[in-house]
């Protein structure tokens, strides 16, 4: 009988092979099918970044007119949802909403449970199309407002940005979003992307496993995490106070929000690529206070823990990111899920082209052989 390895959270446990992205935490790389991932920040749009996830290959300009024409048509949700997101509590937390809506998709697809890969496909563009309307419809809903029809000479950063405001964003925060979109897209196989491989694995429905995702990513140790650092930038109240800020953090030995990472004990090559965009941004919008303090934060981690591995990740700058952009601190985890929708989607694919069901064991550490105790006797 051969003894299963036990590896508390999976640690350093391959379950599943990729051909989307891959990281090498020790020298801080991630690359998207072989592409270093700040040639792609540099040179290309979230819309080429997807079809390349789902193709394993840029596309020729033919196909990506093609790629983007599909996606632009389902940008607009089916009346009934839209109804639907007008009936919800304006107190709902927006994660919880896109969650739920996500699930809804599936009532008005006529064959929600086809799970062909060509099938899949076609509901991951669909749900992708749709969900910047889903979050920009429930926040305006929540704030009293019409909701915004989709443009569909848009772009899908821009498109997003125009729902949720109700008017065209300038260039530079356009631009700036679909940075964000790039980033953030795929990841190997983290914890929502698991959640999403595990559940089509079952030959399940997309919309199921998209909507175990978005619930996964909710969570403050994955992509929930973006949101503790806007938090914590909030509490220090001017430069000055970011030293004894983190430094009676360190004494305490809490967390500081967006530091450290389960795979990167090299800077977070994300968060390099959003430092400069952060820095700009703040510049333009008038917020280089905040910019400054996350600066002074980052130098003083330097200092006091990079010798153990630990170095900003993804979260640290994209919360000034979005910040800047305008976005609500609730509204920062929604962002995360819209560009991931695209990696899910991928590996979902993947998943479905060689499915094999996930399976683990789980080690037993309760007695054996316990008697049953009549209840009169208990």
């Amino acid at each position: 009988m051969t003894t299963a390895t036990f590896a508390k959270g999976l640690e350093g446990i391959v379950a599943a092979e990729t051909q989307m992205s891959y990281i090498d935490g020790q020298k801080g790389v991630l690359e998207y099918v072989g592409i270093p991932i700040g040639e792609l920040s540099s040179n290309s749009t979230f819309e080429e970044v997807v079809f390349l996830l789902w193709n394993l290959r840029l596309p020729r300009a033919d196909e990506l007119k093609e790629f983007t024409a599909a996606l632009r048509s389902n940008y607009m949700p089916p009346e009934g949802l839209i109804q639907r997101i007008g009936a919800l509590p304006k107190t709902a937390q927006p994660m919880h909403a896109l969650r739920t809506l996500i699930s809804e998709l599936a009532l008005y697809d006529t064959t929600p449970n086809a799970n062909d890969v060509d099938a899949a496909r076609a509901k991951s563009i669909r749900i992708l199309g749709m969900a910047p309307a889903l979050v920009a419809c429930f926040d305006r809903h929540r704030r009293g407002l019409p909701f915004v029809k989709p443009d569909t000479s848009l772009t899908f950063a821009q498109n997003f940005l125009y729902m949720l405001n109700g008017e065209a964003p300038t260039p530079t925060m356009a631009r700036a979003f679909d940075i964000c979109m790039i980033l953030h897209a795929d990841h190997g196989l983290n914890n929502s992307t698991f959640t999403a491989r595990v559940i089509i694995s079952t030959l399940s429905d997309v919309y199921s496993a998209l909507t175990g995702a978005v619930g996964s990513l909710r969570g403050p140790l994955h992509g929930g995490a973006n949101e503790g650092v806007m938090h914590m930038l909030n509490e220090i109240p001017n430069l000055e106070a970011v030293e004894p800020y983190v430094m009676g953090k360190i004494e305490r030995h809490e967390k500081i929000m967006g530091f450290g990472h389960r795979v990167y004990k090299a800077k977070d090559p994300r968060a390099t690529d959003l430092q400069k965009l952060a820095k700009k941004l703040a510049e333009d919008t008038g917020n280089s206070d905040l910019y400054a303090k996350s600066n002074a934060i980052e130098k003083i981690m330097e200092r006091e823990v990079a010798s153990k591995g630990i170095y900003p990740n993804v979260d640290f700058y994209s919360a000034t990111t979005y910040h800047c952009i305008g976005l609500k601190l609730d509204l920062f985890t929604p962002m995360f899920a819209l560009s991931r929708i695209a990696g899910w989607s991928g590996h979902v694919l993947e998943q479905l082209r060689d499915n094999r069901l996930f399976r683990p064991k789980a080690a037993y550490i309760g007695p054996h052989d316990a008697p049953y105790i009549p209840i009169a006797e208990r």
